[in-house]
């Protein structure tokens, strides 16, 4: 049995950079052992299966399909950047005559639709709740040490803990802090933490560009030591966000991107996305 599979950079114009995602297209069922194999092989942060709902529908031709996603060491309930590669692979390369494809998930139904500046996926809005700092004091102590922590929060919906650093930290600090991955396996083993996401308020961006809220994002849990960007963490950075900022309308960067959320009933990630495919 052959399985085409395409790889694309996600968040760039040039291939070899941004976040790479595989992407397989199956025309039949598959083995259910056979998913995790493949993604093991192809060792990225993830890898997207695409499938038909029913015999008749073509990769061309339909609006919906099934989609779920695996990292090397386990599936996840949802993946950002490789629903936007799954996307870019059938508007651009297999040229879907749709402009709104419909996937079908873990997560319910996810949209991406095509704009004039690239795609357009609407995503699913996580609420966040306050987090005692005692139960997750030896994960905050393993993971950063002593950095000064100013919030904490989880999401049981994504299994994901929130840290907001000190506001007297600023992007620079972030983006350069060490973070001890290796040992959080043997600190939070309960499963009830998948995800770590660290945050920092935004600055004022002078004569360039301001960002309201900075992020990154760790899941040795699921076999990522770092992600540079994750849809679900983000669809719970944007509720976290809008919370304390009061805004509908936000722009969030990473240590490598920057994102506009509009976080009502849905995240939306207006993303623009030239991906470079490489099969």
């Amino acid at each position: 049995m052959k399985l085409p599979i395409f790889i694309a950079d996600a968040f760039t114009a040039r291939a070899f950079c941004g976040n790479p995602a595989a992407v397989c297209l199956l025309e039949n069922e598959l083995e259910e052992d056979m998913h995790q194999k493949i993604a093991r092989e192809m060792n990225l942060s993830e890898t997207a299966f695409i499938r038909k709902l029913h015999p008749t529908d073509n990769f061309a031709q339909s609006s919906c399909f099934g989609l779920r996603w695996f990292t090397p060491a386990s599936e996840v309930p949802l993946c950002g950047h490789a629903t936007l590669a799954s996307a870019a692979v059938l508007f651009y390369k297999i040229k879907n005559v749709n402009s709104t494809l419909t996937f079908v998930t873990l997560s319910g139904e996810l949209r991406a639709r095509q704009a004039e500046d690239g795609i357009v996926l609407d995503l699913p809005l996580y609420p966040v709740y306050s987090q005692d700092f005692h139960e997750v004091e030896d994960l905050i102590k393993t993971a950063i040490g002593n950095t000064l922590v100013q919030d904490i929060c989880y999401s049981p919906d994504t299994r994901k803990l929130l840290l907001r650093l000190s506001d007297t930290y600023d992007r620079s600090f972030l983006e350069n802090l060490k973070v001890n991955t290796e040992n959080l396996l043997q600190v939070e083993n309960t499963g009830k933490v998948k995800g770590l996401i660290l945050t920092l308020k935004g600055e004022p961006g002078g004569q360039s560009q301001s960002f309201d809220f900075y992020s990154r994002y760790f899941a040795p849990w699921v076999g990522v030591a770092e992600d540079p960007v994750t849809g679900s963490a983000h669809a719970v950075l944007s509720s976290y966000w809008s919370q304390q900022l009061g805004k509908k309308e936000m722009h969030g960067r990473t240590a490598l991107y920057q994102f506009l959320f509009l976080p009502n009933s849905k995240l939306v990630f207006l993303l623009i996305c030239t991906i470079p495919l490489k099969m």
